[in-house]
C-alpha cells in the first residue's frame, strides 16, 4: 500500500523539463528575458516543487543547454530546443 504520492519534479531532469515548459509559457520581456521569480513562483506553488528541486532543475536545464541563466541570477533565456529535448515529448 502506497501512502505517499510520487513527486513529479523529484529528479533533476524532470524538474528541468518542467522549468522549460514554464519558461515557454511566460511572455518574455526585453531581449527574451524571463525573470526567475516568475518561473520559481509557478514551480513552487503551482507544481508544488521544493526549493532544492528548483535549484537542481535549473542547474540541469543550464547544463543541458535548454536555458541560459544570466550571471546575476535574475533572469533566464529560453534557448532553441535540441534533439534531446524534443525526443522525450
Amino acid at each position: 500500500m502506497k501512502h505517499v504520492e510520487g513527486r513529479p519534479c523529484a529528479g533533476p531532469e524532470a524538474a528541468a523539463r518542467q522549468l522549460v515548459q514554464l519558461a515557454a509559457s511566460i511572455e518574455p520581456t526585453q531581449d527574451g528575458r524571463i525573470h526567475v521569480e516568475k518561473i520559481s513562483a509557478a514551480f513552487l506553488y503551482a507544481l508544488r516543487g521544493s526549493g532544492s528541486e528548483f535549484g537542481a532543475g535549473l542547474a540541469c536545464a543550464v547544463e543541458k543547454g535548454w536555458l541560459m541563466l544570466h550571471e546575476s541570477g535574475t533572469y533566464v533565456k529560453l534557448l532553441p530546443p535540441g534533439e534531446d529535448l524534443l525526443a522525450n515529448r
